[in-house]
């Protein structure tokens, strides 16, 4: 699988121990940064790996900040993107397996590296289930479709 990976400066450790165990375990990343711990605006990152997954660049992308909310915040004002921040093993699954979560987001100051591998493991290993939980997704994808073209929200 391709993963698309990124960080603040907050997170570079860890997103450096993350690339490097990911790329052990056989998936191919694609690393947007940061490059060291200069200060850098996690918006950026976040739009950069939530346009690569919408343009097929790469399949899934995992994320970290301090608390992996701001990351996932700005991951999902991507059209198209749903990013879940996970600090458990469940909701990494989950936010794949029921979710069809194309990014995840840890916080690098909430977890440590050991947990924060188990995540990424607990993600990658599962596929969408679709079921019951496609329509719910369905359900997002036409909310979010209707107000990009009406700019209002239905409901």
């Amino acid at each position: 699988m391709r993963i698309g990976i990124g960080a603040d400066h907050n997170a570079f450790g860890m997103k450096e121990a993350l690339r490097g165990y990911i790329e052990d375990s056989g998936n191919e990343v694609v690393d947007f940064g940061c490059f060291s711990e200069d200060e850098v605006d996690y918006p950026d990152i976040a739009f950069q790996v939530g346009t690569a997954i919408q343009r097929g660049e790469v399949e899934r992308g995992i994320l970290v900040c301090g608390t992996g909310i701001g990351m996932s915040i700005a991951a999902n004002k991507v059209p198209g993107i749903r990013s879940a921040q996970c600090h458990d093993v469940y909701s990494a699954e989950r936010a794949q397996l029921s979710n069809d979560a194309q990014i995840i987001t840890l916080g690098a100051k909430v977890i440590g590296l050991e947990l924060a591998k188990k995540i990424v493991d607990a993600y990658l290993d599962v596929a969408f289930a679709g079921g019951q939980s496609k329509r719910k997704i369905d359900q997002i994808s036409n909310q979010e479709r209707a107000y990009l073209e009406t700019g209002s929200v239905e409901g």
